[in-house]
């Protein structure tokens, strides 16, 4: 079941491998970035991670995505899927959707702690997303 009032798109199924090549490509130019202390790239690619591995899993399992403007709507969609740990890991990624606005459009850097720490989750999400959609 999807959320109520929720924006979405169908889409084919087989696009989630194309979503998640977008999320594969982001999370590798992350770790990359994270390992230069680019803060502010590893933090932008960390989010663009995992959007796209949200889309990705949700068109997968679903054969939807979400097109809301608000962000944070995705995360209600991921947490509907009926699968293993969906709950779990929509709130993972809301703790980095919900930093959108300071990673992209606020004038300060980002710091060394919140740079790893937003990489960390990632790092979860994506992998989590991988093995759900490798699981078949």
């Amino acid at each position: 079941m999807t959320p109520k009032n929720l924006k979405i798109k169908k889409e084919d199924r087989s696009a989630a491998l194309d979503y998640l090549k977008k999320a594969t490509d982001n999370y590798e130019q992350m770790l990359l970035a994270i390992g230069k202390d680019n803060f502010n790239a590893s933090a932008t690619l960390a989010l663009q991670c995992v959007i796209s591995s949200a889309d990705a899993v949700c068109v997968f399992e679903k054969g939807v995505r979400s097109i809301s403007p608000n962000h944070l709507d995705v995360c209600d969609l991921v947490g509907s899927l009926p699968i293993k740990g969906a709950k779990e890991k929509s709130t993972l990624l809301r703790k980095i959707i919900a930093k959108k606005n300071l990673i992209q459009y606020e004038r300060r850097n980002f710091y060394q702690k919140e740079a790893l720490e937003v990489v960390k989750i990632a790092t979860r999400f994506y992998q989590w997303v991988n093995e759900q959609i490798s699981l078949t």
